[in-house]
Order: structure tokens, then C-alpha cells, then sequence
């Protein structure tokens, strides 16, 4: 009897022991499964929360106060930066100008080519009416071929850029306006004050979702001798790279 009693205790004790084993093993297969999903391919999403091959977040997370460099209704200084065709340009060249557009791009970043267009079309339509845009390459390098002086000519060139592309090639004057992603747009006035920070619209993705135009906007106040508002939005795009 008492043999049989612990036979029955032994048998019980087994079963239990491989259920729990297995619900182990399940759990730790489940968790790791769960560390390793795949990340998402493809370009972001048109409501920039997806991060792009890196997997840094392509909002930039500072504030306006928390930003280093211009703020709004600074007075931005004039700089001299090489452009692609070899001569070096300054904001004072531009005869007439009512304003500037200077927006910090690169060659590489997925979201300066989903940009690309949109600055080619803005510099075609302000250019015109005293508002060229002014494309800086806050990550130009010697050392990186694809934001090197020749890639950037290169790009220029394949994509028509009907505006001047500056090779910030020291890296002074990306620090000092405070230029953070790319893109990252400086709406300045004719006296060089600093009007609008931030992106040029509300969707990277899709050119045909855009609802609101920010940089659009800000000229439009300009023009009516008004403050923009909103003056300041947060940047999307990739960072700029230290140097």
C-alpha cells in the first residue's frame, strides 16, 4: 500500500516537473521572439512616428529654447560657403532679396531626397517674388564620398537644383544657426532676422497629403506684414552628424 502511495507521489511529482519545463521553455521562446521582430523596411511613414533605417527618431527632440543658435528674431550673420559651381556665395549677393530660405540638406538622408522636389518647386515659385532658397550641407566631408563636394555637384546636377547648394565643408555655419535634422529650415527677412524655424510641411511622405505648408505660410505673413504663426515647429528628418 505505502509503496503503491509513493509510486502514485513519484508519477505526480514527473508530470508536473515536464509541465512546468515546457511552459518555461514556451515563455523564453515567446520573449525572444519578441526581442528580435524584424524592423520595418521601406521609407517612413507619412505621420513621421516611424523611424528610418537606424532607428534613430526622425522628430528632433528639442524645444525651441532647448535649441542652440538662432533663435526667432535674431539677426542672423552672412557667411561665404563654395557652391556647387565652384564660386563661393553670401547672402548679400542676392540683389533684391525680401528674404531667404535657408535650409540645412544633405545627399543621403531619405528624407532631404523626399524634400528635394518640394525645394525645387519653392525656389521656382519665392525665388521669383524675392525668397530664393538657400541649400546648405551641414554633413559635407572629405572623408564620406557620399556628402563629399563631387557627390554633391553630382546630385546637383542629376536633380537640376535650380537654387545654390553650399558645402559647409569647416562646420560653422550649421552650429551657429542651430541646425539639427535635414531638412531644417531659417526663414529670414531681408534684414537677415530670423522669422520661421522648423520643417517645410506637415507630411515628408506624401507631397500630395501636405495640409499644411509651413514655410509657405511664414512668406505669406511676411508678405502682409505680418508675424508667422506658427514661427517655430520641430525639424523631421535625420540628424545632423557631429563633426
Amino acid at each position: 500500500m505505502k509503496k503503491s502511495i509513493l509510486c502514485l507521489a513519484s508519477a505526480a511529482l514527473l508530470f508536473s516537473t515536464v509541465v512546468s519545463c515546457k511552459n518555461e521553455t514556451t515563455q523564453k521562446t515567446t520573449s525572444t521572439e519578441e526581442t528580435h521582430t524584424p524592423e520595418r523596411k521601406g521609407p517612413p511613414r507619412g505621420d513621421h512616428k516611424a523611424p528610418p533605417k537606424g532607428g534613430h527618431n526622425p522628430v528632433q527632440t528639442e524645444t525651441l529654447k532647448e535649441m542652440k543658435g538662432f533663435k526667432i528674431g535674431d539677426v542672423a550673420t552672412d557667411f561665404k560657403l563654395k557652391n556647387v559651381d565652384g564660386n563661393f556665395f553670401s547672402l548679400s549677393d542676392v540683389k533684391d532679396a525680401k528674404g531667404y530660405i535657408v535650409v540645412f540638406t544633405c545627399n543621403e538622408c531619405p528624407f532631404s531626397k523626399m524634400y528635394e522636389d518640394r525645394l525645387i518647386a519653392l525656389h521656382n515659385e519665392y525665388a521669383p517674388k524675392g525668397y530664393p532658397v538657400i541649400a546648405i550641407n551641414p554633413n559635407s566631408s572629405e572623408t564620406n564620398g557620399k556628402e563629399s563636394f563631387e557627390a554633391m555637384q553630382k546630385r546637383a546636377e542629376e536633380k537640376k537644383f535650380p537654387f545654390v547648394y553650399l558645402e559647409d565643408k569647416e562646420h560653422k555655419v550649421s552650429p551657429q544657426y542651430g541646425a539639427l535634422r535635414t531638412p531644417h529650415v531659417f526663414l529670414l527677412d531681408q534684414d537677415f532676422k530670423v522669422q520661421y524655424i522648423g520643417t517645410i510641411d506637415d507630411n515628408a511622405k506624401s507631397a500630395q497629403d501636405v495640409k499644411v505648408n509651413y514655410v509657405k505660410n511664414a512668406i505669406k505673413a511676411l508678405e502682409q506684414g505680418e508675424k508667422p504663426n506658427p514661427n517655430f515647429t520641430k525639424a523631421i528628418g535625420c540628424p545632423v552628424k557631429p563633426n
